[in-house]
């Protein structure tokens, strides 16, 4: 996408989710006139966050409501934009009862319709999508498949399927049908952007975010009697943001991107905490035997298969690509955790 001395609008699916909340805070910011989609425009307080964002800042919000099923829904908010930021995505890891219907139908047919309006809108030049690590892999496991003993740009998940880890499954089959579609067409360009887990402050009071609720469990005595020995590659959200800003407004910017800042085992979050909180809060100070996540595990939905692919094992992440490419600059993972401890207490979410 070329850079333009007059700002064209930017379109940023899902809006009012938790990283869309701040891609568009930042467009905002940068004075950028911003449009976003949301499913239900009756339901204001999902987006009131964006529309006090918008007042403060220089640049103009508008929204629009769209549907990830239903054909031509972007079309209208997408008319004149010179950029999308595809972000709309469902995620959620339990009380899963039909992952097709759940998961990978939107998934799938949601990138389908963004981008074949993309295709319909002269003006698109840049797709940006927000796709995942777990597009990459699926289990902690899969790293003993790589050929160097770490993730990189060029690993795609083969372990996940819609009986085992469907959210993975289905950001892996979505991210392939895109650059499937980008591969068609010469219009537009695509830049793929993979999130390891996402955490840091939210702009909202709502608890409806795996990241949210993973820091409120942590703070409420959830996981007071120990945690399972889980790995993340975590990265901030801010940091996920500005990588999205980057992704479209970077001409050169091409291909995939893992955004991982570094690699904490679910102990080493919490005794971080501890650093800053104290024993103001019931943080787990002990990680489970591995047979014993086995007994405990199914109560925090955590199944048996999961548990011997991902528990006790490492994981490691070349997050060079995502600083070469597009420039960008992690926060101290330390950072990222007490800004979002902070954020949740001061919301008087536990």
């Amino acid at each position: 996408m070329e850079q333009k001395e007059e700002a064209k609008p930017v379109l940023v699916t899902g809006g009012s989710g938790y990283i869309a909340s701040w891609i568009i805070k930042l467009f905002l910011e940068k004075g950028f006139p911003v449009r976003t989609t949301v499913r239900n425009l009756a339901q204001k307080e999902r987006v009131n966050h964006l529309l006090e964002i918008a007042e403060a800042s220089s640049g103009t919000l508008t929204l629009y409501e769209a549907d990830l099923l239903k054909d031509g829904s972007f079309s209208e908010a997408m008319a004149g934009c010179e950029a999308v930021v595809h972000t709309a995505s469902p995620f959620f890891l339990y009380g899963i009862k039909n992952p097709r219907e759940q998961l990978i139908e939107p998934a799938l047919q949601g990138t389908r319709n963004v981008l074949t309006s993309a295709g319909e809108n002269a003006s698109v030049r840049r797709v940006v999508l927000t796709s995942s690590v777990v597009a990459i892999y699926g289990d902690a496991s899969d790293i003993r498949d790589t050929p160097a003993g770490i993730f990189t740009e060029k690993e795609w998940n083969t372990s996940s399927s819609e009986k085992h880890q469907p959210y993975s499954y289905s950001k892996m089959l979505a991210e392939q049908e895109a650059w499937k579609m980008a591969a068609e067409q010469k219009q537009w360009d695509l830049v793929v952007l993979n999130p390891g887990f996402v955490l840091g402050p939210s702009l909202t009071k709502r608890k409806d975010s795996f990241s949210i609720d993973f820091m409120i469990s942590m703070l409420n005595g959830k996981y007071k009697i120990g945690v399972p020995d889980l790995h993340f590659g975590i990265v901030d959200v801010r940091d996920v943001a500005k990588a999205h800003f980057l992704a479209t407004t970077t001409p050169q910017a091409s291909g995939r991107h893992i955004l991982v800042a570094g690699i904490k085992t679910t102990l080493e979050i919490a005794t971080i905490l501890r650093q800053k909180f104290g024993d103001k809060y019931p943080l787990p100070k002990m990680t489970v035997p591995k047979f014993l996540s086995y007994l405990v595990g199914p109560f925090f939905g955590l199944k048996w298969k999961f548990i011997s692919k991902n528990v006790g094992i490492a994981l490691k992440f070349d997050n060079s690509y995502s600083q070469q490419d597009l420039g960008l600059e992690y926060r101290p993972l330390e950072t990222t955790l007490h800004d979002q401890a902070a954020q949740i207490i001061k919301d008087q979410l536990i």
